[in-house]
């Protein structure tokens, strides 16, 4: 008999998930209490799948061998709380997919970083002519890229809420950047929850396998103490010198594994403190797999970065515009903040998911000139800094926060747009804002 999978969700990762049940000959049927895009409903109908909107059939849901939960569905959705009273397992895309992959595995999470670090290693795989793929949080989703066939390799960007649902999956190459609080909303306002999230990385890891971690990082540090950890492990480090590992010393990256590989700051492409860590963890990536030293130079030198994260978008009339619109959290914001030289009038806003702006207020006090909130409700951001920043002004549209930006910023200024909040109460998404923000600097 066939085993009846059900998958909650459609979005990128629910269509993956559909598609590699019915390759692998389960019964499907795809449910989302939302509206199914009509790209997704074609994917469907022409792979024979049954799917609903709008709501959900809970009594055939329940009935479920397995389902597979969108990362994006919290714990605390009723449906959830029901599967999980009637013992019906509940699995990620990701936990599925893995069961289907002889591929050797490189899985990044962090706060910030992840996106930049996973295309970095991307880019560097591919140099070297590696069979790999990319997908997770970014690019397709995991099961998608194996229902077309496997890879050599898979770099796999994960956020905490693909990891929450993980049982065996195991990377045999886990990195973690950084942990700062972020999505404390989907957890309870309670940190700890969100770090043993993030920390599931390494859950099933061997001693055969490698965890290259920040050093630096305070909450890190005390999660490897705390923890049994049978991983090899790999620090990155911008204070102290590390073997195995990779560490920064007179301006120059050094990483040590097996044999010394190193390179000047200045001729790596991505520039700023979190980008070196960034540079850094692909680096001893690739060097674990013994990609060549010339191809991981020549890769750390000439990758070019990801839309909306500290882009470049234009000068207008002596004003530079940057588009960091992906800095949707306020440690995000900080390494924005960090490698930018002020002044600078600073675009900021949207969903607040629980930022304490004091991290940042120093920062701001000495660079920012003047802020321009961009979203319908800024009392925090007010609170917080108007008693070192004035002018603040207030915008609903990308359009008027760039004029007003524009009008406030001085000839060698610059305006930076990083939101250090969730795009949702003006835009579809992230990208929505930063696609806004850039069409609008071109107009003025």
């Amino acid at each position: 008999m066939k085993k009846n999978i059900v998958v909650l969700g459609s979005g990128i990762s629910g269509i993956g998930a559909a598609k590699l049940a019915k390759v692998k000959g389960f019964s499907v049927f795809v449910s989302d209490s939302g509206k199914i895009s009509e790209t997704a409903k074609e994917i469907f109908n022409d792979l024979k799948i049954e799917w609903e909107e709008g709501s959900h059939d809970e009594e055939r849901i329940l009935k479920a061998d397995e389902v597979i939960k969108s990362p994006g569905i919290p714990e605390k959705a009723p449906l959830i709380k029901h599967l999980r009273a009637a013992s019906v397992p509940i699995i990620s895309e990701i936990e599925f997919a893995y069961r289907y992959t002889k591929a050797k595995i490189i899985a990044i999470s962090g706060s910030n970083g992840k996106t930049t670090t996973t295309m970095l290693c991307n880019h560097i795989f591919s140099k070297a002519k590696l069979d790999v793929g990319m997908a997770g949080n970014v690019g397709e989703s995991m099961a998608g890229m194996i229902a077309e066939g496997d890879k050599e390799y898979l770099i796999l960007e994960l956020s905490s809420f693909q990891l929450d649902d993980i049982i065996d999956f195991k990377p045999d190459i886990a990195i973690l950047l950084n942990i700062t609080p972020d999505h404390l909303d989907r957890y309870e306002y309670d940190f700890q929850k969100y770090v043993d999230s993030k920390m599931q990385i390494i859950k099933n890891q061997t001693e055969k396998d490698i965890f290259i971690y920040n050093f630096d990082d305070e909450v890190i540090g005390e999660e490897i103490r705390k923890r049994k950890c049978s991983s090899k492990l790999f620090p990155i480090s911008l204070t102290k010198e590390v073997d195995p590992g990779a560490y920064l010393k007179n301006e120059t990256i050094i990483i040590n594994n097996k044999q010394q590989f190193t390179m000047s700051i200045h001729e790596i492409a991505l520039k700023g403190k979190h980008n070196t860590y960034n540079s850094m963890a692909s680096g001893i990536a690739a060097s674990l797999v013994n990609i060549r030293k010339e191809t991981i130079k020549e890769s750390l030198s000439d990758f070019q970065n990801i839309p909306h994260r500290l882009e470049f978008v234009s000068k207008v009339n002596g004003v530079e515009f940057y588009n960091d619109s992906k800095a949707t959290n306020i440690n995000s914001t900080w390494y924005a903040l960090e490698t930018m030289e002020g002044p600078l009038v600073w675009i900021v806003g949207g969903v607040d998911k629980g930022n304490d702006y004091s991290m940042i207020k120093k920062m701001v006090s000495d660079k920012v000139a003047a802020i321009v909130c961009l979203g319908k409700d800024n009392k925090k951001i007010i609170e917080a800094f108007e008693d070192v920043i004035e002018p603040i002004e207030f915008a609903l549209s990308a359009e008027e926060a760039v004029q007003k930006a524009y009008e406030l910023a001085r000839n060698g200024e610059k305006v930076l747009l990083s939101p250090a909040c969730a795009s949702f109460d003006l835009f579809e998404s992230y990208e929505d804002r930063g696609n806004k923000f850039k069409k609008a600097v071109k107009a003025l």
